[in-house]
């Protein structure tokens, strides 16, 4: 899957001595807190073009060895600081390597051009443009963040964006998700190896990695899982619905202004548990948040140095379609739960469905069945819960968990393949579900087991008399 991008690897950019990592320091021309007015961003078609440049997947150490970052062992000092793959903001606002092209002041579905166009304007990935709801292709792993709430500094959760010194990013924090089903906006990719990669298998539109029977065939959804698509970041900020039975699902259309385009951006985890700081590229245009605003004309402009997390649709659409539902997430948008009228498909390979649920963890327990136990009935606010059910998946086979997601798809249910399957877990794992969804209850959050009598585990007193 990676080999063009492998490649890609063995090329050395040619970049000016001002554009290394830590970025030139000629813009904006005063820190921001000194400014009469916002910032000025430059349009990406104003800027002078560049030959294209072969760009390499994964940047190497700043302290020497090569390769890409395994989040647990960052320290400071060890990276240089990534934004995006080159870590270059000429590259991304030169007009080569725009990944959107929109007639100006265009609205509505017939707004996409090409370049060289009267009046058609490139826009970089970190504009986080979305022409139709198919760019958006389909993930299933973790962790990632979701930034789709963040802007303001009024809530009880502080997912606030502030606008750097220099004006071009924001730090936001984002809710940080362990494990679920996940959307990577094709237009939003700010590794330009791995967006090549992504085009040339789904299509510069996303929709040939759309919709449920293509979750993780995007090139983009294995770097993310792995951890590889923005060196020293601990996850990226993605979309998902894992937050909507809590949070709701939003939108408001704002006038031009600055706003910040997290999907993609890396995130780092902060002091607070279930809470990542997110480092944003700020764009100006026009844009729609995922809240909905009662006064738009006022609160789409927030005080001080905050800045929304958006995106722009010219059509109004910032979601990813969703029927007929999406498997293995929670609220109304996701798939049931498994009932007695579900079966699965006769050529369903359940050997291997009930192998891929057998994977332990380091503590004996298999994480399939207990991640399955919490995911699809979770709230927002309980994802330490859900980190710990989930815990172990990432060393699972890709294969059989490929096998799981299949299925869950084929059959259009949620954290159902086990009970579809007839599979059954170990003593250990039983106890583990137990104590899973006694754990909701005491959270009131209802369980699985208590929706559809799977899934129930058994304590650990009747599991030792066994």
């Amino acid at each position: 899957m990676y080999l063009f991008s492998l490649l890609l690897t063995m090329v050395i950019i040619s970049i000016s001595a001002c554009e290394k990592a830590n970025m030139d320091n000629t813009y904006p021309p005063q820190p921001l807190a000194s400014l009469p007015v916002k910032p000025e961003i430059p349009s990406i078609s104003s800027l002078p073009e560049q030959p294209p440049v072969l760009i390499p997947l994964y940047p190497t150490y700043v302290g020497g060895g090569g390769g890409s970052s395994i989040a647990g062992d960052r320290t400071l000092g060890d990276f240089e600081e990534f934004h995006f793959i080159p870590n270059s903001y000429k590259f991304w606002t030169n007009p080569n390597f725009a990944t959107t092209h929109l007639l100006e002041d265009c609205t509505g579905s017939e707004c996409e051009c090409s370049s060289g166009e009267e009046n058609c304007e490139a826009l970089p990935a970190f504009a986080n443009i979305l022409l139709e709801p198919e760019n958006f292709v389909w993930c299933k792993g973790g962790p990632y963040a979701l930034c789709y709430y963040s802007g303001p500094a009024d809530e009880s959760t502080d997912l606030s964006c502030t606008i750097t010194a220099d004006g071009r990013f924001a730090n936001c924090n984002c809710f940080e998700i362990p494990w679920g089903t996940y959307f990577v906006d094709i237009n939003a990719i700010l590794n330009y190896g791995v967006y090549q990669d992504t085009i040339n298998v789904c299509g510069a539109d996303g929709s040939a990695c759309s919709g449920s029977a293509n979750i993780n065939k995007a090139p983009v959804c294995s770097a993310i899982n792995t951890n590889h698509l923005i060196p020293g970041a601990d996850m990226v900020s993605t979309f998902s619905f894992d937050c909507v039975p809590s949070n709701g699902l939003g939108q408001t259309d704002c006038a031009p202004n600055l706003y910040a385009g997290c999907m993609t951006a890396p995130c780092h985890r902060t002091n607070t548990p279930g809470i990542v700081e997110c480092s944003c590229p700020i764009f100006d245009g026009p844009y729609q948040v995922g809240s909905t605003l009662l006064n738009p004309s006022e609160d789409c402009t927030l005080e001080d140095d905050l800045v929304w997390s958006a995106a722009y649709s010219p059509s109004g659409v910032t979601i990813p379609p969703t029927d007929p539902c999406v498997p293995d997430a929670p609220g109304g948008n996701g798939c049931p739960l498994f009932n007695t009228t579900m079966t699965a498909p006769i050529d369903t390979d359940c050997e291997a469905i009930c192998e891929a649920y057998a994977c332990m963890n380091d503590e004996g327990i298999e994480s399939s069945y207990t991640c399955d136990a919490a995911l699809c009935t979770g709230q927002c606010s309980e994802r330490a819960l859900l980190e710990g059910a989930c815990q172990g998946l990432t060393n699972c086979s890709a294969t059989g968990l490929a096998a799981i997601i299949k299925l869950s798809s084929e059959v259009g249910c949620s954290c159902c393949a086990s009970q579809l399957c007839g599979c059954q877990p170990n003593a250990q794992t039983n106890a583990a579900v137990y104590d899973i969804n006694q754990r909701q209850r005491d959270l009131s959050i209802i369980p699985q087991c208590d929706i559809n009598a799977t899934l129930c585990g058994s304590p650990i007193t009747q599991t030792l008399m066994q």
